[in-house]
């Protein structure tokens, strides 16, 4: 098992965890919530604009490993209120493009510093 910590242009954790974790063939990715790794603040005030965040952090994330979106397996949406689902919908879409992981999404009572949303993926690794 591979530990990955302090990955570049990624969000350090925010506890006692990494960041993503290797094991066998598979990537197991933390959830992301949308901090802005420049700043280490969530500064997206809506849904949409942290729903891009997050993902721009699981690109870098999965980056930093020679990997992409395309090779993510599954993926888990939480949500703060799952009315935003047609909101994210859409900015979900357009950042996997015509790769479609198995996905689930979830309504959540509290996430993280008080974020609107947090994904986590699993990647298959080549």
């Amino acid at each position: 098992m591979d530990l990955i910590n302090n990955a570049p242009n990624v969000p350090s954790a925010v506890g006692p965890y990494s960041q993503a974790v290797r094991v066998g063939n598979l990537l197991f990715c933390s959830g992301q919530i949308p901090i802005n790794p420049a700043s280490g603040k969530i500064e997206a005030p809506d849904v949409e604009g942290q729903a891009i965040q997050v993902l721009t952090n699981i690109q870098a994330l999965l980056a930093s490993q020679n990997l992409n979106l395309s090779q993510v397996a599954k993926a888990t949406v939480f949500l703060q209120e799952m009315a935003d689902f047609p909101k994210i919908n859409p900015i979900y879409a357009k950042a996997f493009g015509d790769h479609k992981p198995a996905r689930s999404t979830v309504a959540v009572a509290g996430l993280p510093l008080g974020a609107l949303i947090e994904i986590e993926v699993i990647v298959e690794l080549p």
